[in-house]
């Protein structure tokens, strides 16, 4: 998920479906904004990684909101690995960035935000989950991936 831009009610249905989803891991990639919107992750059963947006106002509320429901915001850039399967998590306003880290051979999966438009390349694949709260596009959106079989499906929440 990418760009919630403090739509809480678009926060709580993504984190009802990833409840729902039983999902493991729900990846950020940035622009939650306000500490306010830290809250809505509090019943998020999967394990919760965040990097920082270009829209992050307040990182000392932040991280310190996240702190108290046990998150550490991870900068502005993540390396993680599930399944065996690397991947790149940032919020991708540099596209020469995005495209290094997707050309780097490091990766087998690069996430990022930012353009709040669903995005999904393959070979390396970049996904772009689109924006989660709507903003600037025409649907809030999220993006499940199986890390065994990096099948990326596109949901509209």
């Amino acid at each position: 998920m990418a760009d919630t831009h403090d739509n809480l009610k678009a926060t709580e249905k993504a984190v009802d479906f990833f409840n729902k989803e039983a999902v493991d891991h729900v990846l950020h990639a940035g622009d939650l904004v306000s500490p306010f919107t830290v809250n809505k992750f509090e019943n998020l059963e999967a394990e919760f990684h965040f990097v920082w947006g270009n829209n992050e106002g307040d990182h000392f509320h932040i991280r310190n909101n996240f702190k108290d429901i046990g998150i550490e915001p991870e900068g502005d850039f993540s390396s993680l690995e599930f399944s065996g399967r690397k991947i790149a998590l940032l919020h991708g306003e540099n596209e020469e960035i995005v495209d290094a880290l997707s050309e780097s051979g490091v990766y087998d999966v690069v996430i990022r935000g930012h353009t709040h438009e669903p995005e999904i390349r393959e070979n390396p694949l970049v996904i772009n989950p689109g924006a989660t709260s709507g903003y600037l596009s025409d649907s809030k959106t999220v993006v499940l991936l199986d890390t065994k079989d990096l099948e990326p499906e596109l949901i509209e929440i």
